[in-house]
């Protein structure tokens, strides 16, 4: 552990049980003026009531100390209001912020002093705006999607199937901010995803594809933007390789992204490159054979020529600095700064770098819960903040590690605060994906600190397929889906049985979205567990690529389309082996679900229904991938924890 290194001590966050009825505040994002002086962030109180609607508000923090002040927005304190995608200005003067008023009514990019006074409106707009970034000259840029049929991504709520169907896609544009106005840097036929300014206001490079902007990220360019044209810097070399968080250099001549295989647009994770923006555009692979996973990513100011990549290994997390040209030795000593079992985020840019590299995250672990932390550079971070100081927490967390066909794989049991004698209930909850982690977060309001409260011990692991293991651990489920992860989850929830009291008999699983499908394909290929819970799930894979709105993410790990290779489809679809099913399972799922359809939930509800199995099935009006409404999200839990209750008898 290196001087300056935070730790879980270092946040001096304290654990008060008498005090668990605190509300959590939430960060969900934070953003560091440019001198290093401000610090502004998104915040909120969870509910305290299950079904209330957080307030989200616009904070901001001198970083030598005084009072947080919460910015007055000009739509009051309509819970509907809700500001986003802070970021400052080059003089660290004004704050720009987005801001989305109640249903129906248009977006609006607002401005704030440095002291969260003198609120200004720049650009009212219809349509959607997210990213807003200033250029090292004082221009403001912004994603923008005129007229928008739906919400940005492909987890939002599906825009109604009527009318001639993908014939006018939304396309998202980098626009500048001019005098009240947009003016369009890139084309109107591609989709723009992520973006970053060249020095001097010279354009802009981005991440790309041509027609429906759901779909089709996973065949996304890199490109450079000027006055609405686009070149090509960088495409691709498999269809395993997505590119995510592309970041110009400071002085314009490369761009580094970080490219590894992905299944979800925002769930990012692989290896880091470097690409000239012009010349032969061949990029070099900084991290090649790394046993860790990067996942952030941005260029130094202090020290021109180098990035800092923040990490998942493991359990572990931390930060590396590498030099752009060469790379360095991977996971060296001399480099890693590890924050140990500590997630941290942000929500304006990674790390969120101002002058001389200091930096601002959101820092948090399963026992202690979020705060803003500062530092000189990425990963030497201090907590700033205490506003959850007297926020208890639910549970004791151990990490767990075991090997699985020759990987080493990553866990973590969550035990209740209070245990009852005897052995207990235990769930595996498996997460989406699957390129994704479980990390080290709080356990806040949610399914997870329901079921500890209600007596389960909690497992969550990262199978093959997950990202913390390197490049070729994310692919090692590639035309595999279900097999080998769930060895690796079964084997793990051995492990837990050798160091804890687990009640082999009162097992349950799961899980959402690709969680969703592992807990309908676990109940066709083991009766190890009592009962199951499968929210947004995936029942037959060959009706859901004609099925779903983002089908361009299956080639890359099915190899080939339905068309070309159903057998590969067929091998790893639940209602394949449907009839093995004797574990009593309820599912769940939004009605507008872009990602995991209604019906894939709809036939494997069916089939257990006819075939005998105890079922049970809920469709949630109006949502789409993931529940939006909080009445929707406690109905969930509530019906979870019945669910459960009924089959596993947590208090027995």
């Amino acid at each position: 552990m290196l001087p300056g290194v935070l730790t879980v001590a270092a946040l001096g966050v304290c654990t008060v049980a008498a005090a668990a009825q605190t509300p959590l505040h939430v960060f969900t994002a934070v953003a560091l003026s440019p001198d290093g002086r401000y610090v502004a962030s998104i915040e909120s109180d969870e509910p305290k009531l299950d079904g209330a609607k957080a307030h989200q508000a616009l904070t901001m923090r001198r970083v030598d100390g005084g009072p947080a002040v919460v910015v007055p927005l000009p739509c009051g304190a309509d819970v509907d209001c809700t500001p986003s995608s802070p970021a400052w200005s080059p003089d660290s003067k004004t704050l720009a912020f987005v801001l989305r008023a109640p249903k129906g009514a248009a977006r609006t990019i607002e401005s704030v002093n440095a002291a969260g006074g003198d609120v200004r409106p720049l650009l009212t707009f219809t349509g959607t705006l997210v990213d807003l970034r200033y250029s090292r000259q004082g221009q403001l840029a912004v994603l923008a999607t005129p007229g928008a049929h739906k919400e940005v991504g492909a987890t939002q709520a599906a825009a109604p199937l009527i009318g001639e169907i993908g014939a006018h896609p939304d396309e998202q544009r980098i626009a500048t901010v001019e005098a009240g106005s947009l003016r369009f840097a890139s084309p109107a036929n591609l989709y723009v995803y992520e973006y970053d300014w060249l020095p001097k206001g010279g354009g802009f490079v981005g991440t790309a594809a041509a027609g429906d902007g759901d779909n089709n990220w996973w065949i996304a360019k890199l490109c450079a933007f000027d006055r609405g044209t686009a070149r090509v810097i960088y495409a691709p070399t498999s269809p395993r390789q997505q590119l995510a968080s592309p970041r110009v250099s400071p002085d314009g001549a490369s761009v580094a992204f970080i490219g590894g295989i992905m299944s979800d647009f925002g769930s990012t994770g692989g290896d880091v490159f470097v690409v000239p923006v012009r010349g032969e555009h061949v990029a070099v692979n900084l991290t090649r054979n790394a046993r860790s996973t990067a996942t952030t990513l941005t260029w130094s100011n202090r020290n021109p020529g180098r990035l800092y990549y923040g990490w998942l290994r493991g359990a572990e997390s931390g930060v590396t600095e590498v030099a752009a040209e060469t790379g360095i030795p991977n996971d060296s000593p001399a480099t890693v700064r590890s924050v140990g079992q500590t997630s941290f985020s942000t929500g304006a840019a990674p790390f969120d770098v101002g002058a001389g590299d200091a930096s601002a995250v959101v820092v948090q672990d399963f026992e202690h819960a979020p705060e803003i932390a500062l530092g000189p550079a990425p990963g030497a971070w201090r907590r700033f903040t205490r506003a959850n100081a007297a926020v208890g927490t639910a549970t004791r967390a151990r990490a767990l590690h075991w090997r699985s066909d020759g990987f080493a794989v990553t866990g973590w049991l969550l035990e209740p605060l209070e245990h009852r004698r005897g052995r207990r209930p235990l769930i595996a909850v498996v997460h989406g994906g699957p390129s994704a982690a479980y990390r080290p977060q709080f356990v806040g309001r949610g399914t997870v600190r329901a079921l500890l409260r209600a007596g389960y011990d909690v497992f969550e692991s990262n199978p093959r397929g997950s990202f913390g293991a390197g490049e070729a651990f994310t692919r090692a489920n590639v035309r595999d889906f279900g097999y080998g992860d769930l060895r690796d989850i079964l084997r793990g929830i051995d492990a837990v049985e050798r160091i804890a009291s687990v009640d082999e008999h009162r097992l349950g699983i799961t899980g959402y979205s690709y969680g969703g499908y592992m807990t309908m394909w676990t109940v066709t290929q083991t009766h190890r567990f009592a009962a199951a819970v499968a929210g947004a799930g995936i029942s037959d894979w060959l009706s859901y690529y004609g099925e779903n709105g983002i089908d361009r993410w299956m080639i890359p790990f099915f190899g080939a389309s339905v068309y070309d290779d159903p057998a590969v489809y067929a091998r790893s679809a639940p209602m394949t082996y449907v009839k093995n099913v004797t574990t009593p399972t309820f599912e769940y799922v939004g009605e507008r679900d872009v990602e995991c359809p209604a019906p894939q939930t709809q036939e494997f509800w069916h089939a257990l229904a006819t075939l005998g199995v105890p079922t049970q099935f809920v469709v949630y009006a109006g949502e789409g991938h993931g529940l939006r409404e909080p009445k929707d999200r406690a109905d969930a839990e509530r019906r979870t924890l019945a669910w459960f209750g009924r089959y596993l008898h947590p208090r027995k």
